[in-house]
């Protein structure tokens, strides 16, 4: 992440769209070799996410790294709907987060904030730790809380 290519996170709206009000975040672009590796290993995991989560899922949408760093959040949203500017976003079943660091002290590479909260019944807060990979229905409201300190990176894909 830290060698990749930064630039500032877009909505998907009636347009793909920058809008800080609503997403404070950075989209890094990291090798090809990494990607293909990240790709591989959420590939294996798709069988295990259909089972745990009781539904089919065919291709991914394609993973994507984020970063957040203080002040960086995602209001709440939902990441499957029908928008004219991403149409693949229709196809979204199934969210993919895989934390790449933990809530704890930035000194040794922590973070402060940044807990992804599941906000329809029941509401529920995740606790970021490294390593950690979240599946949950990509139609269910969620948001990003304010990074507070340090720097939250994360990777982020979807399973139609």
């Amino acid at each position: 992440m830290n060698r990749g290519v930064s630039e500032p996170a877009e909505i998907l709206d009636n347009a793909v769209t920058l809008d800080a009000r609503v997403r404070f975040a950075s989209t890094i672009d990291i090798n090809q070799d990494t990607l293909d590796l990240v790709d591989a290993s959420l590939d294996a995991q798709r069988e295990a996410i259909a089972a745990f989560l009781g539904i089919a899922l065919t291709a991914r949408e394609g993973a994507g790294f984020l970063r957040y760093e203080p002040g960086g959040f995602y209001a709440p949203h939902r990441d499957a709907g029908v928008v004219s500017s991403w149409p693949a976003a229709a196809r979204r079943r199934v969210s993919i987060v895989v934390f790449l660091n933990s809530l704890g002290d930035p000194l040794d590479g922590g973070f402060m904030g940044g807990v992804l909260r599941l906000l329809d019944d029941p509401a529920e807060d995740i606790v970021p730790r490294q390593g950690s990979l979240v599946a949950f229905p990509a139609e269910r409201l969620h948001e990003v809380t304010p990074v507070t300190a340090g720097t939250r990176d994360v990777i982020v894909d979807w399973f139609y």
